[in-house]
């Protein structure tokens, strides 16, 4: 495996910031499927903690002000393979296309239902935001067979909190975000020690579709949304505690 791989520099960030990571429940990991990875997120290193975890590259969608900064861009999207999605008006079918194509091409795809909020807020190791269902959508109406959603929880056992840079500073790349409009900085929260917990996977069904395509859409997405957040916070309290 080449040294310039995601995988190959997850595990050197890792190394680099002395941050020992504890794995649970790996042979619930899909083989020879394609697979939606769902997870809370607190820190910039959840990413790198991931693909560590599930020993392979993840296409993570991540937000269109990472596609605009220099370094970061280069950082996030160049060296991860991270795809940002456009701006608000277009979000959501960018979201849609790009990770329907990667699906089916059998790659990892990654998302945070959180969205960005507790990334510019510091919170608690076990508080968790409510989930936001594009992933849901994206789940039952992909042309995609085989598919699995693993629902993962990062549980973090020791950490250093510090600010990075002003959130305002943001605005500059993506002016339409109202969290970049606010005082104050953008926290960096970086394990020490962190737990993986990984989640039964939720397999979805011809039938699930059909409810979805039916009159029963907004039920379908509720119970897929809800399966998952209940999963990770589930988790999330084992590994904490």
């Amino acid at each position: 495996m080449s040294l310039n791989s995601p995988l190959e520099i997850s595990r050197a960030l890792m190394a680099a910031l002395s941050t020992q990571m504890f794995r649970y429940y790996e042979d619930r990991i899909p083989q020879g499927a394609s697979v939606l990875v769902v997870s809370n997120h607190r820190s910039f290193m959840d990413a790198l903690i991931l693909m560590a975890a599930l020993s392979s590259p993840i296409r993570f969608a991540c937000h269109h002000y990472m596609g605009q900064v220099p370094v970061m861009r280069e950082i996030v999207i160049g060296q991860f393979g991270c795809f940002p999605l456009e701006e608000t008006q277009n979000r959501q079918q960018s979201f849609f296309s790009q990770s329907q194509m990667l699906l089916q091409s059998r790659q990892m795809v990654g998302v945070f239902p959180e969205g960005t909020e507790p990334m510019v807020k510091f919170t608690q190791p076990n508080q968790m935001g409510e989930f936001q269902r594009g992933f849901a959508h994206l789940a039952l109406r992909a042309d995609v067979q085989d598919l699995a959603i693993l629902p993962i929880a990062i549980a973090s056992l020791e950490e250093v909190n510090t600010n990075g840079f002003p959130l305002r500073f943001l605005s500059v790349f993506d002016p339409s975000e109202p969290l970049f409009k606010q005082a104050g900085w953008h926290p960096l929260v970086i394990y020490r020690r962190v737990a993986v917990l990984i989640g039964r996977p939720y397999w979805i069904t011809p039938q699930q579709q059909k409810k979805y395509h039916g009159r029963q859409a907004r039920t379908a997405v509720a119970d897929l949304t809800e399966h998952c957040h209940g999963e990770i916070s589930n988790l999330l309290r084992q590994g904490c505690y």
